[in-house]
Formats: C-alpha cells, sequence, structure tokens
C-alpha cells in the first residue's frame, strides 16, 4: 500500500499528546496547535469527518498552578479541572475562527465498559459528525476513580491514557485511520534516544510481539509511551482500520501527511471482519473476573467453539452473570475475552464437571457452556 492509498479516508482519529501541544518552556505552543487547528479544519471542509482525541489538561493545570510535579490522584484531578477549561478554549477559538463548531467529550472507563453507555456514546459521536461537528475528545481525569477506589485494586481497565482511548474511538466509530501525533518521527528498530544511529521503521504490516518489544516507556510529561502506541496500533489494525504515528513537532505535519510526504510510520489494516460487539468484549471493557483453562479448552477456543464447565481449571475474583471476563491458560497468558453466563460463585461449583451435570450440582441451568463462542473474542 503506497502513501497515496493509505491517507484515502473518510472518516480520521487524530490524537494529540501533551508533549506536542507543549513547547520546550513547559507552556502551551499556541502556534502549533493554531497551526493543527488551520489543517484539520481545511481536512473538514473538503468533507472528511474528523475526530480530536488530545490530552494536555494536568500539564495545563500544572503550569498554572507552578507545580514541578503532580503526584498524588487528588492534586492530578485537580490540574485537570484548570487545565480542561483553557485546553478547551483554545480549541474552540481556534476552529471559530474558520468557522468550524467544535464540540467537547469529556471520557471515562465506565463509558465504554458499559454497554449502553458505549452505545449511546456512538451514537452521539455519529450525530456530531452528521451535523459536521469536530468532537474534541480527553479523559476526564477530574471524576476518574480507578486509580484511587479499592474495587478496582485487580482491574484490567480499557484505557488509562489517550493513546488508548484513541484506538478505542477509533474502533467505536468504525474510523478509516488513526493519526497518532507525538514527538518522535515514529517507530524506530532501536530507542533513537538510547541509540542515534537507530532506524525508522518507515511500514508495518502487522503489529506482532516482536513490533510491541520495540515499545519504549513514556517521556516526561505523558502518561503513553511508544508501547502504548504500538498497543493502539494493533487494536486499530485488527478491526480494520490504518494507524500512522508522526512527529507533531515538524511544521504543519498534517499537511504534510495528507500532501503524501513520507513522514512517520504507517501500519496497514489487518481485518475488517469483527463485528462491533465483539470488538466492545474485547477491548473496551474493564476485567476484574478471570477463568483459567486446560490445554484442551484452549484449542477449543482457538478453534472458535464455546468454554464448556469441563475445561475450566480455577476461577479467579468475583463475577456476576453478563460480565466480561478474562479467559487465561495455565501459563497466565490472556488468549480471550467472553461473557460469562454464569456468575464466579457458579462456575466454581462446576469446574472440571460435564454438562450434563450443571443441573444437578447448581440446581438450575442457564446454558451447557460457560460462555458460548457468539460472545467470546479471542485476543
Amino acid at each position: 500500500m503506497d502513501r497515496k492509498e493509505f491517507i484515502k479516508a473518510k472518516r480520521i482519529v487524530f490524537k494529540f499528546g501533551t508533549n506536542i501541544l507543549r513547547g520546550d518552556d513547559g507552556y502551551v505552543s499556541l502556534p502549533r496547535i493554531f497551526s493543527f487547528i488551520e489543517d484539520v479544519s481545511h481536512l473538514a471542509k473538503e468533507g472528511k469527518e474528523v475526530i480530536i482525541v488530545t490530552s494536555g489538561a494536568v500539564g495545563l493545570g500544572k503550569k498554572r498552578l507552578g507545580l514541578e510535579n503532580t503526584d498524588g490522584v487528588a492534586l492530578k484531578q485537580a490540574c485537570a479541572a484548570i487545565g480542561q477549561g483553557k485546553l478547551m478554549s483554545i480549541y474552540e477559538s481556534g476552529f471559530d475562527t474558520y468557522g468550524i463548531v467544535s464540540s467537547q467529550i469529556l471520557l471515562t472507563e465506565d463509558d465504554f465498559s458499559l454497554r449502553k453507555r458505549y452505545l449511546s456514546l456512538r451514537t452521539t459521536l455519529n450525530k456530531l459528525l452528521e451535523l459536521g461537528v469536530v468532537p474534541i475528545i480527553n479523559q476526564n481525569d477530574t471524576v476518574s476513580t480507578v486509580e484511587v477506589d479499592p474495587q478496582y485494586e485487580h482491574m484490567q481497565v480499557c484505557f488509562s491514557d489517550n493513546d488508548k482511548l484513541s484506538a478505542l474511538v477509533a474502533s467505536e466509530l468504525d474510523a478509516d485511520l488513526l493519526i497518532i501525533l507525538s514527538d518522535i518521527e515514529g517507530l524506530y528498530d532501536e530507542n533513537p534516544k538510547v541509540n542515534p544511529n537507530a532506524n525508522i521503521i518507515r511500514k508495518v504490516d502487522e503489529v506482532t510481539d516482536e513490533i510491541l518489544s520495540l515499545g519504549t516507556d513514556a517521556s516526561s510529561g505523558g502518561r503513553g509511551g511508544m508501547r502504548t502506541k504500538l498497543e493502539a496500533a494493533r487494536m486499530v489494525t485488527r478491526f480494520g482500520g490504518k494507524v500512522l504515528i508522526a512527529n507533531g513537532k515538524i511544521p504543519y505535519i498534517i499537511k504534510k501527511i495528507f500532501n503524501c510526504e513520507e513522514t512517520g510510520t504507517m501500519f496497514l489494516p489487518q481485518s475488517s471482519g469483527m463485528s462491533d460487539k465483539k470488538r466492545w468484549i474485547g477491548y473496551a471493557t474493564n476485567i476484574i473476573g478471570k477463568i483459567v483453562v486446560n490445554d484442551g479448552a484452549k484449542q477449543a477456543l482457538l478453534a472458535q467453539k464455546s468454554l464448556l464447565p469441563i475445561g475450566v481449571c480455577e476461577v479467579i475474583n468475583e463475577f456476576k452473570k453478563g460480565d466480561v471476563i478474562s479467559i487465561i491458560d495455565e501459563q497466565q497468558n490472556e488468549i480471550a475475552r467472553g461473557i460469562v453466563n454464569y456468575d464466579s460463585n457458579s462456575c466454581k461449583k462446576v469446574i472440571g464437571c460435564h454438562s450434563d451435570n450443571i443441573m444437578e450440582i447448581l440446581g438450575f441451568k442457564n446454558y451447557d457452556a460457560i460462555i458460548t463462542r457468539d460472545n467470546i473474542t479471542l485476543l
């Protein structure tokens, strides 16, 4: 796939990282942000549907208060509350200049994990795009409780940074292209901040475990890093979308991208065969409960079959019927996720049993399977 074909897109999600929204002095870089707004406005006027996932609220609040760090959840939430209004006012005034209407949407993990809220959010976003509005999306750090609530201690949250959030938004809206702008040119074969002779990889056919191993941790001021960007790319490309990671500090980078200039790293789409429900099960939900399965059950799952009680070895943590739980093998590798037909107590009682014995053991029987194949997403 060449560059011209790659950037063909009707619906585009942009993710702007903290470190490209501010200058070297730590203050917001208005010229850079307004250059993004100018180029995005031109795309919108060309008939493209554009969504922006933006970082920066915590950093703006921190700078406004004159703080050196934001250690502690409460302080981070306070900085987000101060910085979010400033961040949104910049976007609004910029888009107003070009006659583009923008909207603010602040999201928490539950907006994706709870199915009704997920569907409601998708309906709202689609309506905004239909109206020609540019949605400005950010994680709602001010009210998110995942980091402070004890019940989330063992939870795998659906997103904890804006890289993953942008991938979830791209998935939910069936976006053609996700563009992640960061402070690095793209994916390198080694860490360029350690090895100046590292070579950039211009095209990735598939985000394998080997590609993921090239990811690095977040730079100062951010919460993501190349690792989270690669995880986002793997998710979106699996759904049939395209992803580009590029350096947002290059002047007029968005214009360069859509002029087909060679910049950043392209991640090519893999497939488009996964239904919206299976996407939600596999990637958009918070996970607390786990079920450990034996090798026979693992092979059955990989062959697109249901999970039967005879293949269950262990039940971990508490969950209710209808929750999405993680399915792991005996080596603790997560192989799938699914909507469970029985609560954790019932599952513990039927471990290793034949499906014909469920009624006798529990006194009731919902299904033969712990999780039916239609409600399982392989990872």
